[in-house]
C-alpha cells in the first residue's frame, strides 16, 4: 500500500477539510511534545493519507488521484455540502474518466476519479 503524505500549516483547517468536508476519519495522531509539529492519519474506506506539518516531510502543493466507486455520487454529496471554500466541477475525460479535484487549503489537490464503463 502507498501512503500519500500532505503538507499542512493549520490543524484546524486540515480537520475542518478533510474531517467535516470530505469525511475521512482521524485515525491517529502524534506530537513528540508541547508546541512541536502534529502528524496525523485520516482514511475513508480504503484510502489513507498521511498529514504532516513537519516541514521535511513534504512540500506543499503535491497532487494524488484516487479511483473511487460512484464519483458522481460522492461528487453531488459534497456539492450538497456547501463548503465555501470549494465547489469543484465534475467531468469526461479524453482519457475516459469521470474526475473532479478538490485543492486543501495548502495547496494540496485531490483528483477522484472513476474509470468510465
Amino acid at each position: 500500500m502507498i501512503t500519500p503524505i500532505f503538507r499542512i500549516f493549520d490543524v484546524e483547517k486540515a480537520q475542518e477539510f478533510y474531517l467535516d468536508y470530505l469525511d475521512f476519519q482521524l485515525d491517529w495522531q502524534h506530537q513528540f511534545g508541547d508546541n512541536m509539529p502534529l502528524y496525523l492519519q485520516i482514511s475513508k474506506n480504503k484510502i489513507v493519507l498521511h498529514l504532516s506539518e513537519h516541514h521535511g516531510d513534504a512540500s506543499p502543493g503535491g497532487s494524488i488521484r484516487i479511483k473511487i466507486q460512484n464519483v458522481k455520487d460522492y461528487h453531488d454529496y459534497l456539492s450538497k455540502k456547501g463548503y465555501r471554500y470549494a465547489n469543484p466541477g465534475i467531468e469526461k475525460t479524453a482519457w475516459n474518466t469521470i474526475e473532479f479535484y478538490v485543492t486543501d487549503p495548502f495547496s494540496n489537490k485531490i483528483i477522484f476519479y472513476e474509470e468510465c464503463k
